[in-house]
């Protein structure tokens, strides 16, 4: 499925660094996504990766010097700066950031920046004494207050084998930051808590009882929140996923571990997004030791979980805020019990998911939801990857917010 990313034109600037090699790994993902990608290189990029590679990758031309117009054309600095929607120059060295920051133009790459009305995002890489040398931070700064974005390097081990920071930040990074380039910024100023995965009840050291959410869709309304320019903190259960870049995220693994973390954040948000799956029961009692295979039936006695969402309905009728979105799993009555719950809960938006379907609810990447919001207004959403379905759910909660 397309992306926002379809369709638009990145000017991708290349300097002489090692890790210029990552940049081939961006321009092919980029094309993927059906970016047309224009990729500039300096003299010294080509000294550690071939344009040949580039233009390979990219489908199209490379450009490594001033002076490459055909008879007749107009001047490439010009036509690349004006054709783009957005400028990245990844890696970017300490020389060309220092350049870059006087204003020098001796280059297509550094031209390019002079000439390009587009955002520019720089993304650093180098030495950790480079990089935090005070010439280097200086020049930084300068950059910001020029308008450029620059994205700050990645802790670890460099390829010079020292620890530090200076790594180029790695793709999944820098595509959300891209991303966001061109996401509608309708969340700005919004601060949401959001709760994703799947809670861990204790039965003895080597057992827990659970539920088989994935966090997917708890973590794409994380991504696509922060793309549209809120701050976000995501509260998560046990999910094998990688945290969102950018996003303030608490760890837990057991309901009344959710309950506590919702608790404490819940007075920073201004939207409540509830997408987790917590366990209604847990063990009445967990066993300090694991309980060892026989011939015979055990009992389990269960006792239930504090209502997580009930209880911030519950604060809401006093406080009125923030704005409320709760989640229902159903794999029966699925309007029906959502409208329970709606009403139960005082929610001002229920999500409902059906998770009977191969193609939707638990572990599957698509998804295929209702909503009702606070006046019975039912909207079935069709078949979507779960970011579009993230997308669609934050446009009915800013139509919630006017």
């Amino acid at each position: 499925m397309k992306t926002i990313l379809a369709g638009k034109k990145i000017l991708f600037g290349i300097t002489g660094s090692i890790a210029a090699y990552k940049a081939a790994e961006w321009v092919r993902e980029l094309t993927k996504e059906e970016v047309e990608v224009t990729v500039v290189m300096t003299e010294a990029a080509t000294r550690f990766v071939s344009s040949l590679t580039f233009a390979a990758l990219s489908g199209r031309r490379v450009y490594t010097g001033m002076f490459e117009s055909d008879a007749g054309e107009e001047m490439t600095h010009i036509s690349l700066a004006r054709e783009c929607d957005l400028y990245i120059i990844a890696p970017a060295t300490a020389q060309t950031i220092a350049k870059l920051s006087y204003g020098f133009a001796d280059d297509l790459l550094s031209t390019l920046v002079l000439a390009c009305k587009t955002k520019v995002i720089i993304f650093p890489a180098m030495n950790s004494n480079m990089y935090c040398h005070a010439a280097t931070q200086a020049n930084l700064c300068r950059l910001q207050e020029y308008g450029y974005e620059v994205i700050t390097p990645e802790e670890g081990k460099l390829a010079c084998g020292d620890e530090g920071i200076g790594r180029l930040i790695a793709w999944e990074s820098a595509r959300e930051t891209i991303l966001s380039v061109f996401a509608d910024q309708d969340l700005q100023d919004q601060t949401i808590l959001i709760t994703a995965g799947p809670t861990w009840e204790s039965y003895d050291p080597a057992r827990h009882l659970s539920n088989r959410s994935s966090g997917k869709m708890g973590y794409s309304l994380a991504r696509t929140a922060k793309r549209r320019g809120a701050k976000v903190i995501l509260i998560s259960g046990p999910a094998a996923l990688a945290p969102p870049p950018g996003i303030e995220i608490i760890n837990i693994v057991s309901a009344q571990q959710m309950h506590d973390a919702v608790m404490e954040q819940y007075g920073r948000a201004d939207i409540v997004v509830m997408a987790a799956a917590v366990s209604d029961y847990r063990p009445g009692k967990s066993k300090e030791q694991k309980v060892k295979k026989g011939g015979k039936s055990i009992g389990l006695e269960l006792v239930p979980n504090p209502d997580i969402l009930k209880k911030l309905g519950q604060k809401k009728k006093r406080a009125k805020q923030p704005l409320l979105v709760g989640f229902a799993a159903e794999s029966i009555d699925h309007i029906e019990e959502g409208q329970r719950k709606l009403k139960e809960k005082n929610l001002d938006l229920i999500v409902i998911n059906d998770i009977i379907g191969t193609d939707t609810g638990f572990g599957a990447d698509t998804n295929q939801v209702t909503l009702i919001d606070r006046d019975y207004q039912l909207e079935k959403l069709p078949l979507f990857s779960k970011e579009e379905c993230a997308d669609m759910i934050w446009n009915k909660i800013i139509k919630l917010l006017q």
